[in-house]
């Protein structure tokens, strides 16, 4: 389309936007919070959509998604952009990101929070009567996207993935339809969303379980890179010993200029234990060159994260894994990190929604992309860098059950523009 038919069209929709109710402010190409609102945290990611909407409410949502239709645009959903791996070219790019509110009913352990709420609002709100959420590494990323592709915090191996929490969501669907799913209504929408993204609608509110941890013992600290191999190989056998309560990763990467091994703890318990349960690792690492463990609030804890170029899933942490990862030369080195699975992520309840790869007992990321590394090919969607393998995250029963529900919510694909499961 030329230029001039192009801004025509966006016209219409922009009318059809607020003909069907859109109360948000509409962003269109040459404004300039236009190039500010269509950025994702994921530099690769450039979107040009026709129009950007952002949603106040419910009803904002519903209009959009009737608005997208009616046109045959394709429709794209972004709260803070951190799950934002295709672009919106062309389409309507619904940002949730004004729909902020986070409430807690500290009786029940509930919070219920809107699309684009944040962890850090979740934390802060809930720490204030000794709960936690089961979020993630960063305080800056969104709840929705992060849970509803599975979640998995530092929390996880006491209380599982964040999407097991999920106890309500409220969702407008592909024909604009505002539906309540739980375990009574819409169960087979409950169930595919609690893993499966957004490929079933746009989840305009989510109820989920908090947790009674006020405080950890946690950081990180950091040793000899000349220990890396010892480390794994301790890191392997005691592994197999140690509480759900204990959440650990080994990251091979730098501190002041120089590679190290850095060894991240959190666990939910007295500090007394934690020392005493982590003595067996520390014992082969060697002197430690900087970093401590603390008793803090749980919201104070920074785990950090690593990009995740190369993913993989490790049943068993073998050698000639080890060998690999400790032999990069220093001037070249990526960052590697190893972290713990199991627990409660592989032990769901009844009903559990469809997160890939429970049985895990390590998860390998790198930052850098590594084709010469053997690889299992499983995935998981929350790291997933290539959406167009979004299959690769679900066990195959799973996968062909998503795919059931997807054509009853969805069958004709209209919520494609994401880590896309098939009808």
């Amino acid at each position: 389309m030329t230029t001039q038919v192009v801004r025509s069209v966006a016209t219409d929709v922009v009318a059809g936007l607020l003909g069907a109710g859109f109360n948000g402010a509409i962003r269109l190409p040459g404004e300039a919070e236009y190039d500010v609102q269509r950025r994702s945290v994921i530099p690769t990611v450039d979107s040009r959509p026709m129009v950007i909407a952002e949603a106040y409410c419910r009803t904002d949502v519903q209009a959009a998604v009737r608005t997208a239709r009616e046109y045959g645009l394709p429709i794209a959903v972004q709260a803070t952009g951190h799950g934002t791996r295709v672009p919106a070219d062309g389409g309507i790019l619904l940002k949730t990101t004004p729909m902020t509110s986070v409430l807690i009913d500290p009786e029940r352990r509930i919070a219920k929070v809107a699309p684009g709420a944040r962890w850090g609002a979740v934390i802060d709100a809930a720490g204030q009567f000794g709960l936690a959420p089961l979020s993630g590494s960063s305080r800056d990323v969104g709840v929705t996207g992060y849970t509803l592709g599975g979640g998995v915090g530092w929390l996880a191996r006491k209380y599982g993935f964040a999407a097991d929490s999920v106890i309500r969501a409220e969702v407008v669907t592909a024909d604009g339809r505002f539906v309540t799913a739980g375990a009574e209504h819409h169960p087979d929408l409950f169930w595919a969303i609690r893993g499966g993204t957004g490929n079933f609608g746009i989840v305009t509110s989510l109820e989920f379980r908090l947790y009674p941890v006020r405080h950890v013992h946690a950081g990180i600290v950091y040793y000899g890179i000349d220990r890396a191999a010892d480390i794994l190989r301790r890191y392997r056998e005691w592994t197999t010993t140690i509480p759900n309560e204990l959440s650990t990763a080994v990251v091979l990467t730098k501190i002041d200029g120089r590679r190290a091994v850095a060894i991240k703890v959190m666990y939910a318990g007295e500090a007394e234990v934690a020392e005493h349960l982590l003595k067996p690792l520390f014992e082969v690492a060697g002197p430690r060159l900087a970093g401590e463990l603390r008793t803090i609030e749980y919201g104070e804890a920074a785990m950090g994260g690593t990009p995740a170029k190369h993913l993989d899933f490790l049943d068993v942490l073998r050698d000639d894994v080890i060998d690999a990862v400790t032999r990069f030369p220093d001037d070249d080195a990526p960052t590697v990190e190893i972290r713990h699975w199991g627990g409660a992520m592989a032990h769901p309840g009844p009903g559990a929604g469809p997160v890939g790869h429970r049985g895990a007992t390590y998860s390998l990321i790198i930052d850098r992309e590594m084709p010469d590394l053997p690889n299992s090919g499983r995935t998981f969607v929350n790291f997933l860098a290539d959406p167009g393998r979004a299959e690769t995250a679900y066990a195959p029963e799973d996968l062909r059950r998503l795919g059931e529900v997807k054509r009853a919510y969805d069958p004709t694909n209209f919520f494609h523009l994401n880590a896309n499961i098939r009808p």
